[in-house]
């Protein structure tokens, strides 16, 4: 099964639009966590060098992200972005009516028909995954949104310390995660400030989630103020 898995995932990732998420640096040909490392990194340091400006970078932690996605949606996606109709078919069916028992020795406990969510270890659910989110992109051009997988950043460009398009970003993205059934997990969320300003006129006002002096993202710690 996993063979035939790779193929579609050939077939899916050759017929891709070039329109799709630019930010999106996972299951895309010449991209790496490099290079989200990069832009994140780039985009932070860019702002910064402008005059009263400072960075807040929320890193967002879904709880069981594979698990929540809801196929009847993905195909929508799928066939808004030109794949072709048999295959999204197959695909429904692939993620839909699957049995699921627990063995433990001798006992099997009932099985349960699963039609929600992308089989873990299966070859094609983290390019399903990704292209279920394709459309998770920044409403503001001072707010950029970085995405590896179910990796996804929130970089939020500050300026004369105007807060208002990142908190609705945030807002947006909360609200967007609902409407996908992607569920947030706000205990693992983590928001990272970087302010080099001098005189820091006042705090930074919270949003509803995890401040911390420094992260790491992707096996790089970055410090923040």
């Amino acid at each position: 099964m996993k063979c035939f898995e790779r193929l579609v995932k050939s077939f899916i990732t050759s017929s891709l639009p070039e329109s799709l998420d630019p930010l999106q640096f996972a299951y895309r040909a010449n991209r790496s966590t490099d290079d989200a490392i990069a832009l994140t990194i780039h985009t932070a340091l860019s702002h910064l060098d402008q005059r009263n400006t400072y960075v807040r970078m929320l890193f967002i932690d879904y709880s069981s992200a594979f698990n929540t996605i809801v196929p009847s949606k993905l195909v929508i996606k799928l066939r808004d972005l030109g794949l072709n109709s048999a295959l999204c078919d197959w695909i429904l069916n692939f993620l839909t009516g699957r049995p699921q028992a627990v063995w433990m020795g001798n006992i099997t406990s009932s099985t349960l028909i699963l039609n929600t969510g992308a089989p873990q270890g299966c070859v094609l659910s983290p390019l399903l995954y990704s292209l279920f989110t394709h459309d998770c992109v920044a409403i503001h051009s001072s707010n950029t949104i970085v995405k590896f997988a179910d990796d996804t950043t929130v970089i939020g460009q500050i300026t004369d310390g105007d807060e208002t398009a990142y908190r609705e970003e945030v807002e947006n993205l909360t609200s967007w995660c609902q409407d996908n059934n992607l569920h947030l997990n706000v205990r693992k969320t983590k928001e990272l400030i970087v302010d080099y300003r001098k005189q820091q006129r006042e705090g930074h006002a919270p949003i509803a989630i995890n401040r911390r002096v420094h992260t790491k993202y992707f096996a790089v710690f970055s410090a923040g103020t």
